[in-house]
């Protein structure tokens, strides 16, 4: 034990939030499409072409753009109001993939059409999730920020788990224009639901959203020991224009991670452990064509196994976070790094999704424990370039990584491509062990 007491999960306090409660609906509802877009595009691809590599090409697409866009995406987050930025997000994916529904049911579709709509998907993730992740911190107080991620992934899985459980169904009625259009109608839908999240524009540089007004502060999480105000950390600085403006968001940006190598290490560890998530999903489709030898029913049964122990995880995080949340969080980046080792030596259907439930229960342990300290140490109006410099190093890892796993499984074998994938999950346990190190030199009782 650490000796600081956290509050417990306080889920009903947190949906009483009308606005929380359209966030967690909005998210549920567009991860469903995108869990149907990114299974069925992977499984179409794989059928289509008989290549791993094709299918890590569709992957390195839909990653690459968080290369270059959250250099100005982070800026973006951190000037604008993040719900108005969600919701136009949403509606340019919306009209992407709809429009290529159109192709796929006019009988026109190709396989560049299908790389052009994911890079375009990728532009838009690429500043998505450092949105919606800022919006929490936004529009959540501190003292429920490890209920609030618990529950932003719970939607996020439960959406994926739902896509899981009926993509096999739809790709086999309605084919890939089917999952398509599925997908495009849910971002609209999403967009709604942030719609009526609040009234009026707030800028995240001009004072707290109205929901924080009554919000008193309340103790970090464990792995971040307290962080000072938020004005000692960096001043404000005064901008001549745009173009100076952006570079000198930037570069407060990088001095503050400079300054705090806990926040790094945590980053790293989560960026790890997102890469191996992403890119893991070249090596899982052939497994799932090449050694389980199922259809696309049973490669949703898969995904949906997965996505159930994340929902799983995301319930009990909070209880396992108040008594060893470093402890948990290293042990479950272990399972990952040795589970993903072991997994193309499985070849029943039923045993592999379970041990991918089990790998979901560790990927939300994980997510959630380092988001949750990540949001209690970053000041907010740093947030938005904070968790853009994390995605740009968990790309670099996807791209690296997606490319290395579909040319490793389709020129020597699978068994060392999920070798290569269990040592990227061993990256993220030596920065979760650095981040315990520098924890406990600050706060020598953490766990």
């Amino acid at each position: 034990m650490d000796g600081v007491t956290h509050r417990g999960v306080g889920w009903k306090e947190l949906f009483r939030r009308p606005g929380f409660r359209y966030l967690f609906a909005g998210m549920f509802i567009s991860l469903f499409g995108t869990g149907m877009n990114f299974a069925g595009v992977s499984w179409y691809i794989l059928v289509t072409t008989q290549s791993t590599v094709k299918v890590s090409l569709s992957v390195i697409l839909v990653t690459l753009p968080g290369l270059v866009v959250p250099l100005l995406g982070g800026v973006l987050i951190d000037r604008v109001d993040r719900r108005y930025l969600g919701i136009a997000l949403d509606l340019a994916r919306g009209t992407i993939v709809l429009a290529t529904a159109l192709l796929a049911y006019s009988g026109s579709l190709q396989l560049w059409h299908i790389y052009a709509m994911v890079a375009l998907l990728g532009v838009g993730f690429a500043i998505y999730w450092s949105t919606t992740n800022a919006l929490v911190q936004e529009v959540i107080p501190s003292g429920q920020h490890m209920a609030a991620n618990a529950a932003v992934l719970i939607a996020v899985q439960g959406g994926m788990m739902a896509a899981g459980a009926l993509v096999g169904l739809v790709y086999k009625s309605a084919g890939i224009a089917g999952i398509l259009a599925i997908d495009g109608v849910t971002y609209l839908v999403s967009a709604l639901c942030l719609r009526q999240l609040r009234r009026g524009y707030f800028a995240p540089q001009h004072g707290p959203a109205p929901e924080l007004a009554e919000a008193s502060a309340a103790p970090p999480t464990i792995e971040a020991p307290p962080a000072p105000a938020e004005p000692a950390v960096l001043p404000p600085i005064v901008e001549p224009g745009f173009g100076l403006g952006l570079l000198a968001d930037i570069r407060e940006g990088l001095r503050y991670l400079r300054t705090q190598p806990r926040v790094r290490a945590i980053g790293f560890t989560y960026a790890c452990m997102m890469a191996g998530v992403l890119s893991g999903n070249v090596v899982v489709v052939a497994l799932a064509h090449d050694i389980v030898h199922t259809d696309s029913q049973g490669y949703g049964f898969i995904e949906g196994g997965w996505a159930v122990g994340a929902i799983t995880g995301g319930l009990v995080a909070g209880a396992l976070a108040r008594r060893w949340p470093l402890t948990v969080l290293i042990t479950a980046l272990v399972t990952l790094s040795i589970g993903h080792a072991l997994l193309p030596y499985i070849t029943v259907l039923a045993a592999v999704v379970a041990m991918q439930a089990l790998f979901g229960v560790c990927r939300a342990l994980g997510g959630v424990l380092t988001q949750s300290s990540i949001m209690a140490t970053v000041p907010r109006r740093l947030m938005g370039r904070t968790q853009s410099a994390f995605s740009v190093i968990s790309t670099l890892l996807q791209v690296g990584m997606s490319f290395t796993l579909g040319w490793l499984g389709q020129h020597v074998n699978l068994r060392v491509a999920f070798l290569a994938l269990g040592l990227l999950y061993g990256g993220a346990v030596a920065a979760a062990m650095r981040a315990r190190a520098l924890t406990r030199l600050a706060q020598p009782g953490a766990v």
